[in-house]
């Protein structure tokens, strides 16, 4: 580049140099030596000033020329790099990346190659690692979920009986984050589909209410009036129970689980009656390995990554006390099973159940 425009500027100063000592030259050549008269020096001196006036002109013409054309030649590829690096910030590991002559700019194109090699192991090595750790752990957690159903159709008392229907719904959510992180090694993106709310809230009910019992403490659940969410029901119960689970461990009083439509879209809230989260952390609270000592800080990070492969949002509305909010998109109601489908029996047919 530095060649370039060294190469511009002595072309433009010497035909600078021509255009304007040429007419001078031209000048001193008519008269020197010569006894001319008042007239032919006069029409001289005005032939002189002419032609240095077009040798401005040309001068400049020529100048602005070869800045255009000089510019249009480092412009390019300096479009070329910014669109490199967007693809690279976008998620495009490796940019497709043509040399454009001009020493300092492939220089960066050469080191942009290089930091999105660097990305694209990294990203792979991380998604292997969650592919192995997935299904390292399937296999365990399906033979103690087997093992638990085993002892429930065993046994005929009802405290144990509650018991493992409970270890039952732990495994059962723990083997959806399994799925869940898996599924994200790939990038596959949540199945939405139509979610009443106040099954979801039953379930998340009886599974929580005993821990919040024995730490003597309460938990309520209160869906408001409004039709289906557009969500992965695993997903939504994976979340929600995250942030019930961080109210456990980190809150206190009683918990309180709502859910309210916001225009287009239905706002779950989770709040307790603890200390709530210090303004330091308020920011970083859903930074994956966040922790303020106990957990793996891991929790609230995939609660956000799954509502956003949702199409939904996870934030901490309220610092003290505590209030996250998870916004969905509430199911248009010309749209809501409930409405559109007809009434009749309803027949079952392994895990789903159609209307007749």
């Amino acid at each position: 580049m530095r060649r370039r425009f060294l190469l511009m500027t002595t072309m433009v100063a010497g035909v600078a140099i021509i255009l304007l000592t040429g007419p001078i030259a031209f000048t001193v050549w008519r008269v020197w030596g010569r006894d001319l008269s008042y007239l032919t020096v006069r029409h001289d001196m005005i032939v002189f000033f002419c032609l240095e006036i077009i040798g401005i002109v040309a001068t400049v013409t020529l100048a602005v020329a070869l800045a255009l054309w000089q510019s249009r030649k480092i412009s390019a590829p300096l479009i070329y790099l910014a669109a490199a690096t967007e693809q690279l910030g976008s998620g495009t590991t490796r940019p497709v990346i043509t040399p454009s002559g001009i020493e300092e700019i492939d220089l960066v194109f050469n080191e942009i190659e290089r930091a999105g090699d660097r990305v694209a192991g990294r990203l792979s090595a991380e998604r292997q690692f969650s592919a192995d750790a997935s299904h390292q752990l399937r296999t365990p957690l399906t033979s103690l979920s087997m093992r638990l159903e085993e002892i429930e159709y065993l046994t005929d008392d009802k405290d144990v009986k509650s018991e493992v229907n409970a270890c039952l719904e732990q495994v059962e959510r723990l083997t959806n984050v399994v799925t869940n992180l898996l599924e994200s090694s790939h990038h596959i993106q949540a199945q939405s589909e139509a979610v009443a709310l106040q099954p979801i809230f039953t379930q998340q009910l009886s599974e929580w209410a005993r821990p919040f019992a024995l730490a003597y403490r309460k938990i309520t659940f209160k869906a408001g009036k409004h039709g289906p969410v557009l969500a992965d029901p695993r997903a939504l119960s994976q979340i929600i129970a995250t942030l019930v689970e961080n109210s456990l461990r980190y809150g206190k009083g009683t918990t309180t689980v709502t859910s309210n439509a916001q225009g287009r879209t239905v706002v779950i809230q989770v709040a307790d009656e603890g200390k709530g989260v210090d303004e330091e952390f308020a920011q970083t609270i859903f930074t994956k390995g966040f922790s303020t000592g106990g957990s793996t800080g891991i929790g609230l990070y995939v609660a956000r990554q799954l509502a956003q492969r949702n199409n939904g949002k996870l934030e901490l509305t309220q610092a003290k006390p505590a209030v996250f909010s998870l916004v969905l998109s509430a199911l248009p109601e010309e749209l809501d099973p409930a409405k559109v489908l007809p009434a009749g029996g309803v027949i079952a047919v392994g895990a789903r159940k159609r209307r007749i």
